[in-house]
């Protein structure tokens, strides 16, 4: 899968992007990152890439023509029209349903903001998505763009050694993940769950689903309106919220 950043901090991106899991994924030839600088594209002689706003206001706002031009010079090198993802806190809230949709585009673009935002037009003309990493306003959408990237790749066959991992990592099924345990067997007191060590697959597996349903409805409630559970973990969630009532 192939990448396209276009920022104004380059280094910002390569940097963040050319380590640890996805890094060794790139060396493999699995993903690749592009960061397109784009004050390579003004026609300003001083690298300008920014302006006043049009009917005043405070800070600047990002020109439509450098951007277009990089967009246009990634269309022309890739051969299509690809997705385009706007960093904006104006935009949907990104989660692991929306990556996991992403994560079957063979290129995504992604455009990250500085200043007061971008010229609207510019938006209009190449922007197919709008997505915020959540309620509140960054420098710039390059931190963003970074964790999204990080959270598609994972998605991607061959980028973890075990691609079990991003299967039952949280909201799977839209379930937070487990408590999870490593040696020593007691630390400080605190031992790991018996069931981890009985050897018994089919019950720790019943464990952990249970535990992960317990999280959920203790730190994010929401998420179990749309959770995939059988009849059996209905009916666990349904005697959680009985007692659940019963101590208020």
């Amino acid at each position: 899968m192939n990448f396209h950043v276009m920022t104004l901090f380059p280094e910002m991106i390569m940097n963040g992007l050319n380590t640890s899991i996805l890094g060794r994924a790139a060396a493999k030839g699995l993903l690749s990152f592009e960061a397109i600088n784009i004050r390579d594209y003004t026609l300003e002689r001083h690298g300008q890439v920014d302006d006043y706003p049009y009917g005043g206001g405070a800070g600047m706002v990002m020109q439509a023509e450098p951007i277009y031009r990089a967009y246009e010079a990634v269309k022309e090198k890739i051969g299509h029209a690809p997705r385009v993802i706007y960093m904006t806190p104006q935009g949907q809230v990104f989660n692991q349903k929306i990556a996991e949709e992403l994560s079957r585009e063979e290129d995504l673009v992604f455009l990250c903001g500085h200043y007061e935002g971008v010229d609207e037009r510019v938006l209009e003309l190449i922007a197919t998505d709008y997505l915020s990493a959540g309620d509140y306003v960054l420098t710039g959408g390059e931190l963003p763009a970074m964790m999204m990237i990080d959270c598609i790749s994972r998605l991607i066959p061959g980028v973890l050694n075990n691609q079990v991992s991003a299967e039952f990592e949280s909201f799977h099924d839209n379930l937070l993940e487990y408590p999870q345990y490593t040696r020593p067997e007691e630390f400080m007191g605190k031992k790991v769950p018996d069931i981890l060590l009985s050897g018994h697959h089919a019950n720790v597996e019943t464990w952990r689903r249970e535990q992960s349903i317990l999280r959920t409805l203790k730190w994010r409630p929401e998420l179990l309106k749309d959770a995939a559970l059988s009849k059996k973990e209905r009916q666990f969630l349904e005697k959680l919220l009985e007692e659940q009532h019963r101590e208020v």
